[in-house]
């Protein structure tokens, strides 16, 4: 049974890299077999699967989209483009600006909302937008770590190693995972300035984007909020986060509804989900339960003990740069979700505590997926978008921004944990 499990697993991830379009898909699949056969049983279906995360999910995407059609970004970029000195500092202030959002918001969500921003910019301007988006999508992939609702996977650690929403911030008398996040978007400033350091154009604009809607603001904003409250709040249910997220998009689709007097928009809401990562998440749920059960998990953890050793140095450094390393080719959602039981099994064994090791995982994780264009959702997502505008983008010219921003985030943030959590 564990050889098959392991073999279905492997032939999942095969098929992810091979043919992306169809990750869903190939995870139910092996969800569905491995129900079938009883790698997991189907009494612990209910039990294996995040609802937690699904409705976060859920619910910020429909007031994302609220917040898109409202043009509350056009207008913020408008003011970024205004106080650029030129086209080099349009890209990072782009950059840092989706980083921002990215922040709070879903690394995919971020991109889709800022880069028809950026494609705009560079039509005015008249250049190429390959270098722009790219950059927005490799700045958001970073910036998705710094809060617990800034990307799926910190929605998992959270909800993994029950931390709350301050928890990221301030953590046992120590400045947490956003402080290192941060320093290492800092850190990559001078890697953007160098890399568009022949973009000197200059610069000008008066126009502002009409917002038309301040409700969907209003409501990320309030959504922030009540997280941050949730999580000083004890004995709380497993799903509250899910259930503020999905009651603030009641609300959005309600208010948008008495707004216009037509459902046109909430159905175009509900369309823009995202029912593909979903079914992509409950899929991965169900298989790396199912591995759980037959106890891959615990060779795998075995395994990494064996070559780290009693050296928590080493062992540190095999999660940060393997998991770059992996995550440059693999989406780090499956990955970080198969290594958060494994590190939790090795650090029982070893009788020390986690969080290193966690925050070295999910920083690995998240900036090795800006290696490669195919290492994290937003990358695919940014890529597509330049396919439809005419710009094919190759692996070399995706790396070329990539790499070094990966390079000088990921090392700001391995010194980082190793001097503040070991």
């Amino acid at each position: 049974m564990k050889i098959l499990a392991l073999v279905l697993f492997a032939l999942m991830y095969v098929l992810m890299i091979a043919k992306p379009k169809y990750r869903p898909f190939y995870a139910l699949t092996v969800a569905a077999v491995f129900l079938i056969v009883g790698i997991l049983p189907v009494g612990r279906l209910a039990a294996t699967i995040n609802w937690n995360v699904l409705m976060m999910i859920s619910g910020t995407m429909i007031i994302v989209y609220y917040f898109i059609d409202s043009r509350m970004p056009n207008l913020l970029a408008d003011i970024l483009l205004a106080r650029s000195k030129n086209v080099m500092w349009v890209t990072v202030l782009m950059s840092l600006f989706s980083g921002v959002i990215s922040a709070f918001i879903d690394n995919v969500a971020t991109v889709l909302m800022v880069a028809p921003v950026g494609m705009v910019i560079c039509k005015k301007l008249n250049m190429s937008p390959v270098g722009m988006i790219l950059s927005i999508a490799v700045s958001s992939n970073l910036q998705g770590a710094a809060t617990l609702v800034g990307d799926t996977t910190s929605i998992m650690l959270g909800d993994y190693a029950n931390m709350n929403f301050m928890n990221f911030f301030w953590m046992e008398g120590r400045p947490g995972i956003f402080f290192a996040v941060e320093l290492g978007a800092l850190a990559t400033v001078p890697v953007m300035m160098f890399l568009f350091r022949k973009d000197k154009a200059p610069v000008t604009s008066t126009e502002r984007a009409e917002v038309t809607n301040y409700v969907p603001t209003v409501m990320l904003i309030l959504m922030v909020a009540l997280l941050i409250t949730a999580s000083f709040i004890p004995n709380t249910p497993a799903v509250i986060n899910g259930i503020i997220c999905c009651l603030l998009a009641i609300a959005t689709v309600l208010l948008g509804f008495m707004r216009e007097k037509n459902t046109d928009k909430a159905v175009a809401a509900i369309k823009n989900l995202g029912f593909e990562t979903l079914g992509l998440l409950a899929g991965l749920f169900i298989v790396i339960g199912g591995l759980t059960n037959v106890g891959v998990i615990d060779d795998f953890a075995d395994l990494i003990v064996k070559f780290g050793g009693n050296n928590i140095f080493l062992l540190y450094t095999i999660v940060v740069w393997g998991s770059v390393i992996i995550s440059a080719f693999v989406d780090n959602i499956p990955y970080v979700a198969t290594m958060l039981p494994v590190l939790t099994a090795v650090t029982t064994t070893l009788g020390i505590e986690p969080y290193l090791l966690y925050f070295g995982l999910l920083s690995g994780a998240t900036l090795g997926g800006n290696i490669t264009p195919i290492g994290a959702s937003a990358n695919i997502t940014a890529v597509g978008m330049l396919r439809k505008e005419g710009y094919q983008v190759s692996f070399a010219q995706f790396m070329r921004i990539g790499v070094p921003y990966t390079l000088v985030a990921v090392m700001t943030g391995y010194l980082y944990f190793w001097f503040i959590w070991r």
